[in-house]
């Protein structure tokens, strides 16, 4: 596979579009995740409360929620010019972050965080949209595993950049700093060769109506359906892990800063996917590299009860390298199967239903941890990993025993 996945990443970075995409991919995403730490940080300075340091990421997340709507602008106008305009509008967007310097301006950050991330949902379902045009098809699994490389990549790289120039010079220059980084993009962006033939006028109905088209086409498609229902499952459990980590972390003897040694370990694992996920998925398929990933979650997840920082660290690494492969894997099925007019509302609606379980998570491990010991909770949250992996690859081999007899004898 090692030879297999050498030869799809040469062939992806010789192609000009597929190199530039990845190019704007690093570039911004090196600023959202220089500032997504540090708008916490920064409020937590100016508020001292630890409640509007959280909302800052709940205000980044929040408008995902609006996936189906926002998604559906994609679908109306042509991508590449969306795109461009987006990254444009972002960075005059993070310009009244400069005068961000006090308790009573915190408002105003909370604000163009929500912004942003309404923005961000527009430009991931163009986006996509855009990819799924401009890479060839038989190449979209190497490029949603190489574009999952490069976010990663950033997440670890970029916080401590922007911690060291918040130290220095303040939250301003960190704003500007994502600004400039989305004018690279666009520059970037307006050098991809693409031809997008103009949408036609969209047919009548209520907004609405056009909005739940996303969901009815993932709905209808019987292997989009179990794909973004595992995915939601999964980020669900899995931040029902995540939320015992200091738990975890606080029975071995460590102090909460050990925490950010696993989040590293956990993205050089998403690192390593990203750059096996295509030759994986023409060999096994969506659902079945989903459901190994899934499977690969449940025991990073359920291993965590072990007393041992080694222990520790192999699953953080194995929980890097398979909670990514269900969302590599309807990503890439999304853009396959959907049709490109409606692809915008798809992608936004996958990301809503996918993600949207993940904050709820989030809140419940919260509950939870202080009222059961994460002992006895790890295995449960593991134990329901498996069988979601396990109902995707029964799925999957319904499907194969489905079609053998058409393969068998053709018509």
């Amino acid at each position: 596979m090692t030879t297999t996945t050498s030869w799809a990443v040469a062939r992806l970075l010789r192609d000009r579009n597929a190199a530039l995409y990845l190019a704007g991919v690093l570039v911004s995403g090196f600023g959202t995740s220089a500032l997504w730490l540090v708008s916490g940080v920064w409020v937590k300075d100016l508020t001292g409360s630890d409640g509007l340091a959280a909302l800052c990421t709940a205000a980044l997340w929040a408008p995902t929620l609006l996936g189906p709507v926002l998604g559906g602008l994609a679908d109306r106008v042509r991508r590449k010019p969306l795109v461009i305009r987006t990254n444009l509008a972002l960075a005059l967007l993070l310009l009244p972050l400069c005068a961000v310097s006090s308790p009573a301006s915190v408002w105003l950050l909370l604000a163009v965080l929500v912004l942003y991330g309404a923005a961000g949902v527009v430009e991931d379902a163009a986006s996509s949209a855009l990819v799924a045009a401009a890479v060839d098809p038989a190449l979209l699994g190497d490029f949603n595993g190489l574009r999952m490389t490069a976010r990663e990549g950033m997440k670890l790289v970029a916080p401590l950049t922007g911690a060291a120039l918040y130290t220095a010079y303040g939250g301003p220059c960190v704003a500007l700093l994502d600004a400039g980084t989305f004018v690279l993009a666009a520059g970037l962006c307006a050098l991809l060769r693409v031809r997008e033939e103009r949408p036609g006028r969209a047919a009548p109905g209520s907004r609405r109506g056009r909005a739940a088209e996303g969901v009815r086409l993932l709905r209808a498609h019987p292997a989009l359906r179990p794909l973004v229902c595992a995915g939601g499952a999964t980020m669900c459990l899995a931040s029902l892990g995540s939320s015992m980590n200091y738990a975890v972390v606080a029975a071995l003897g460590h102090s909460p800063a050990y925490t950010g040694v696993m989040y590293a370990v956990q993205g050089v694992g998403s690192v390593g996917v990203g750059l096996v996920a295509g030759p994986a998925l023409r060999r096994l398929g969506e659902l079945r590299f989903a459901a190994c990933g899934i499977a690969l979650t449940a025991v990073a997840v359920a291993g965590r009860v072990v007393p041992c920082d080694m222990a520790l660290l192999a699953c953080s690494l194995a929980g890097g390298f398979g909670l990514p492969c269900v969302l590599i894997a309807a990503y890439t099925a999304v853009q396959r199967e959907v049709p490109a007019a409606a692809l915008g509302r798809a992608t936004a609606t996958a990301d809503t239903l996918m993600f949207t379980p993940n904050v709820a998570g989030l809140a419940v491990g919260a509950a939870l941890v202080e009222l059961v010991d994460h002992r006895l909770l790890l295995p449960v949250f593991g134990g329901a990993l498996f069988l979601t992996a396990g109902a995707l690859a029964q799925r999957s081999a319904s499907r194969t025993a489905a079609r053998s007899p058409s393969d068998a004898n053709p018509a």
